[in-house]
């Protein structure tokens, strides 16, 4: 005969595996609710299919690529995205690595913008004038200048100036151009733009230093969040002054490089060019990012990597920018 305390033992030992089996599913789903909001938060894959991360972004789908009707099939990439509903209108090869060139630049922007004080004091380091490939474009800053770094941002977006991105990637990274480039590829990665890798942070050609078409539209679009930014990029020319080593001031003029703002190209008609972002290199080719609207205001983001010349450059921003009409 079995007495009670025989029969709760017994119990006991069977109820047990299934109290273990309830406790490990409910830390399984607490760590599957974990993992979900840190996927949300922080998922840095490719984000450039898929809706996980990019539920506010703009994705690539087969059903916009341009392959079988491109633009302009010797470009090394192109996109056009409508920001305002997050639809990509057609992409060409935008998902391949590319060398940016100035584009790059955004990154630096960016961090810039995110990480910086617009009123603080950058002051020109002899290497950041110095030590750059000759004949790279510059925005003709001298060793020992000092102005706000709000005006960097101007000669390094507007200008181009190689000379600016130095200056800034030092400033930001106490006087380390190297750990500057550190930060720019973690924030790529923080951002989703995983196919990218930086090397320095203006954009003369290194073999290592590459992006896609489709990560410079989520480098771009970040910068857009930013006000001093598209004020930055729409602005038709910028007056500045700096102070030298010696106490004298220098005045300085910077204007964009991109031809709708020089007005030696004309966009589509209805079509209003906000800015952008130009870079070209040998290896790169001709490059742009673009912001612009249509007539109803919508905004869109095109992009060209790598066309032959600047007459072609041009002339494929056109087409992409005609199907904003449709």
């Amino acid at each position: 005969m079995v007495n009670n305390a025989t029969v709760k033992k017994y119990i006991c030992l069977l109820c047990l595996p299934v109290i273990l089996l309830l406790l490990l599913s409910a830390c399984s789903m607490r760590q599957a609710a974990y993992a979900s909001d840190y996927m949300l938060e922080k998922y840095n894959g490719s984000v450039q299919k898929g809706d996980l991360f990019a539920s506010n972004l703009c994705v690539l789908t087969d059903k916009t690529n341009g392959e079988e009707a491109p633009v302009d099939a010797a470009a090394h990439g192109y996109a056009l995205f409508n920001t305002d509903n997050n639809k990509t209108i057609t992409w060409y090869k935008a998902d391949e690595s590319l060398f940016p060139a100035s584009t790059t630049k955004l990154m630096t922007a960016l961090l810039a913008l995110k990480s910086g004080k617009l009123d603080e004091t950058v002051t020109v380091s002899q290497h950041a004038v110095e030590d750059l490939e000759e004949g790279s474009s510059v925005a003709n800053l001298k060793p020992g200048d000092q102005l706000p770094l709000s005006d960097v941002l101007y000669g390094l977006v507007m200008q181009s100036g190689n000379d600016a991105a130095v200056a800034i990637a030092e400033f930001l990274a106490d006087g380390s151009e190297a750990d500057f480039v550190k930060m720019m590829n973690d924030e790529a990665q923080l951002i989703g733009a995983t196919k990218t890798h930086f090397m320095n942070p203006h954009g003369l050609h290194e073999e290592k230093h590459y992006t896609t078409v489709y990560d410079l539209y989520l480098i771009f679009n970040e910068c857009l969040k930013y006000d001093e930014f598209r004020t930055i990029i729409s602005a038709m020319d910028y007056n500045t002054s700096s102070t030298a080593s010696d106490g004298t001031m220098r005045s300085i003029n910077w204007e964009p490089t991109n031809y709708y703002a020089l007005g030696e190209a004309d966009p589509p008609k209805g079509i209003t060019i906000i800015g952008g972002k130009t870079g070209t290199t040998d290896e790169a080719g001709c490059c742009l990012v673009l912001l612009s609207q249509n007539e109803d205001e919508t905004p869109y983001i095109s992009i060209v990597m790598g066309a032959a010349d600047k007459h072609i450059l041009y002339a494929d921003m056109n087409e992409l920018m005609e199907m904003e009409k449709d």
